[in-house]
């Protein structure tokens, strides 16, 4: 492989994996926020 196809791999992958990382973190977020809401409890 030649070394620009390298580095747009490189380049284009961080931006896929940040994007996977947040949605993981507002999954989460959102879960929690509903289970707070159906019994009648506080987030933090």
């Amino acid at each position: 492989m030649s070394n620009e196809l390298v580095y747009a791999t490189y380049i284009l992958v961080w931006p896929a994996l940040s994007l996977i990382v947040l949605s993981v973190i507002c999954g989460a977020v959102i879960r929690d926020l509903r289970k707070a809401r159906k019994s009648d409890d506080d987030l933090i």
